[in-house]
């Protein structure tokens, strides 16, 4: 099960790049993402995946919620944060959880430390001084 979700997720990643659903981009994406070298030793869990899964589902009301905010209210304060990532986590969660935080408009995945750290930007409101 997880090895069909890795492939469908290389397949979504493929036509997100080349935003192309020709029947000749389509045969190209699954010969590529069949042919990309899986690892064996990292396997995922399907309750991390369907988590990841309902974690994305959640993000894109959260999108324009924030998006709303920004446009409505201006963020002038940023701040660059370290977070841990999540253990156990497989190559392709990885992924999605940086895509998940990049996704939303007050944060960035601005580098990804390989000892499990996630370098995030955000911007946020000013505080009032009463």
């Amino acid at each position: 099960m997880i090895g069909y979700l890795n492939l469908i997720l290389r397949l979504v990643i493929w036509f997100l790049l080349t935003a192309n659903l020709s029947v000749a981009n389509i045969i190209i994406g699954v010969s590529v993402a069949l042919l990309l070298p899986g690892s064996p030793k990292s396997l995922g869990r399907l309750k991390d995946w369907l988590r990841a899964l309902f974690e994305v589902i959640v993000a894109i009301p959260q999108a324009y919620i924030e998006a709303i905010e920004i446009i409505l209210r201006p963020h002038t304060q940023e701040d660059v944060t370290l977070e841990r990532v999540k253990p156990g986590r497989t190559p392709g969660l990885i992924f999605l959880d940086i895509f998940l935080i990049t996704f939303t408009p007050k944060t960035i995945v601005l580098k990804y430390h390989e000892d499990g750290w996630y370098e995030v930007h955000r911007v946020r409101r000013r505080k009032n001084k009463a």
